[in-house]
């Protein structure tokens, strides 16, 4: 009896080492972040791009670079500290990054200003605001005396989220490929666009291949939402389009392909 109790033990013994084998989660490897802009190089253009004219409010911004697989690889500001931009915009901007990244592929990218009228209801995506929820473990832990530094607990998580209004745009490198992706957040959402779009381009990241923007504008905001005549419900012609928030914006947008180009390298 004694013996078989013993054997029981061993074998018992035996099935738990085996079991804690088999269940021990094997360790996260570090987000490679090898080919999107660094944290010096975001902020760098970050900052000078907020002090040209992009309409809006003039706001501070915040700007979150993330790789193919979502993964957080900068978050920056433009102020002197972290409260001199609105603080809900750090969450906002890696939450743009995500989306454009997780709805652009290599041969054709989709900016969030792209998916407004799309979301809304009765639009060909209607519903997909929903689908990934950012995930505010993530988004709100860590210290908040590092946000915006190159240690912000941002850094090396998935933070999810689906954003629907402009700021976010897919990195496209040299030989349009697709690396990952920018968010821009602190202003009116027409404004965070053109700053992502200038942004982009300062670091040579705007090989997009193509878009519904067409061969010129490619992932570029689309203002054409009016009112129906038959029914007065506004809708966008193109299933794309985004709402205006003010003149200059509407013109400033418009120009972006002819002003700041897609594919050409603004340090040659």
């Amino acid at each position: 009896m004694l013996k078989h109790s013993a054997k029981f033990m061993a074998l018992l013994a035996l099935g738990g080492s085996i079991f804690a084998q088999t269940t021990t989660p094997t360790p996260p490897t570090a987000a490679d972040c090898s080919l999107v802009p660094t944290y010096t190089a975001l902020k760098a253009a970050l900052t000078a791009v907020q002090q040209q004219k992009n309409s809006g409010l003039g706001f501070n911004m915040w700007g979150t670079v993330v790789n193919r697989d979502g993964f957080v690889c900068a978050v920056a500001f433009t102020g002197t500290a972290r409260g001199d931009q609105w603080p809900g915009s750090r969450v906002i901007s890696a939450q743009k990054a995500n989306t454009a990244n997780a709805f652009s592929v290599p041969g054709f990218a989709l900016s969030t200003a792209n998916l407004y009228a799309a979301t809304q209801n009765g639009g060909s995506l209607f519903g997909l605001q929903f689908s990934n929820p950012v995930d505010t473990s993530v988004s709100y832990a860590g210290d908040a005396t590092l946000y915006g530094q190159t240690n912000d607990p941002l850094v090396g998580k998935q933070i999810g989220g689906v954003n629907v209004f402009g700021g976010g745009l897919a990195l496209y490198a040299t030989g349009k490929k697709l690396v990952g992706a920018l968010g821009v957040s602190g202003d009116t959402s027409c404004t965070d666009h053109i700053i992502a779009w200038k942004v982009r381009s300062m670091l040579n990241m705007s090989y997009v291949p193509a878009g519904v923007g067409g061969a010129l504008g490619g992932d570029n905001m689309i203002n054409d939402i009016a009112p129906d005549r038959g029914t007065g419900q506004l809708v966008s012609a193109s299933g794309f389009g985004h709402p205006t928030c003010d003149a200059t914006a509407t013109s400033i947008t418009a120009g972006l392909p002819a002003t700041t180009p897609l594919g050409v390298n603004p340090n040659q």
